[in-house]
């Protein structure tokens, strides 16, 4: 049977280890363990964020042979270098980080944009003919489709014939949303006004997979379209978002047609930066008249 006594000692070395900054012979305040249904709950002053750690500058080898060089390389990818190990087992810091980065990328696909979020940044919603966040993941065909009282109401609230029709979708990560278009809408928008562009009115679709912009560019008659999408968030950022353009977007066109820019998100390309270089990827576009793999960047 554990006793009292040996649920403290595993405390106290799971909060040495948490902790770097914990010397091995401070004990654990006895006062600030209280028991609860045989478990352990501790006061929210003894842990800290551990998903505050920037995983690029910590080491938890000890005693590197290259200390340099192992940052160096760390600093390179988001990839989890020199995490090293309990035994055979990876360290306590190094699971709970994992399933908490985990549970940040698992939140970003099930959670919703807020309708708070919607009507500050002033777009209506639409949505494909997915029910719910089950259907979206589990059947992608509906992702792309819409019921046809859905397309009236862009046919009524949005501009005809636009020469740049861009509109926001949930995709595979709400956070992603949430965190970038605030930034990077303006930025498209105000790129392309100016280049003096005829730009649609913006809007948000909800359940939305990429080629349902080729059913809004057909429905809309816009000469090129963009969508700013969540991307599959994962262990890394659930914040991530991308950019899909095309020309002449219609239905069952090669995805071959698609110009996208990716990785937008506050440790890639900064949401602002990456809004300027897609509205002169968008007017290139309808310079050119071409997209995807025949638009020479």
């Amino acid at each position: 049977m554990i006793t009292e006594k040996d649920l403290k000692k595993v405390i106290e070395q799971v909060l040495l280890e948490l902790n770097q900054a914990t010397k091995p012979n401070k004990g654990i305040d006895e006062n600030k363990v209280s028991a609860f249904s045989g478990s352990k709950i501790l006061e929210d002053e003894m842990l800290h964020d551990i998903t505050a750690v920037d995983l690029k500058q910590q080491v938890l080898v000890p005693n590197p042979e290259n200390l340099t060089a192992l940052l160096k390389m760390k600093a390179t990818t988001p990839a989890r270098i020199g995490v090293w190990r309990a035994g055979p087992r990876y360290m306590t810091e190094t699971l709970l980080r994992f399933r908490a980065d985990h549970a940040v990328a698992m939140d970003a696909v099930f959670t919703h944009v807020s309708e708070e979020f919607l009507k500050e940044m002033n777009l209506f919603s639409i949505k494909t003919k997915c029910v719910s966040k089950d259907q979206y993941l589990t059947r992608p065909d509906l992702g792309r489709k819409f019921d046809e009282e859905e397309l009236d109401v862009i046919r009524k609230q949005c501009i005809k014939k636009p020469q740049v029709q861009v509109y926001i979708s949930d995709g595979l990560s709400s956070t992603a949303i949430e965190a970038n278009i605030r930034d990077i809408l303006p930025a498209i928008m105000q790129g392309l006004e100016g280049y003096k562009v005829k730009v649609g009115t913006p809007f948000f679709v909800k359940y939305g997979r990429v080629p349902a912009m080729d059913v809004i560019s057909e429905t809309l008659e816009a000469d090129v379209t963009c969508v700013l999408i969540g991307e599959r968030p994962g262990l890394a950022t659930g914040e991530s978002m991308s950019a899909y353009m095309a020309y002449g977007a219609r239905v069952n066109m090669p995805e071959a047609r698609r110009t996208v820019v990716s990785n937008i998100h506050k440790g890639g390309t900064p949401a602002v930066e990456a809004g300027a270089h897609i509205a002169h990827i968008l007017n290139m576009m309808l310079e050119k008249k071409a997209s995807g793999l025949e638009l020479k960047l």
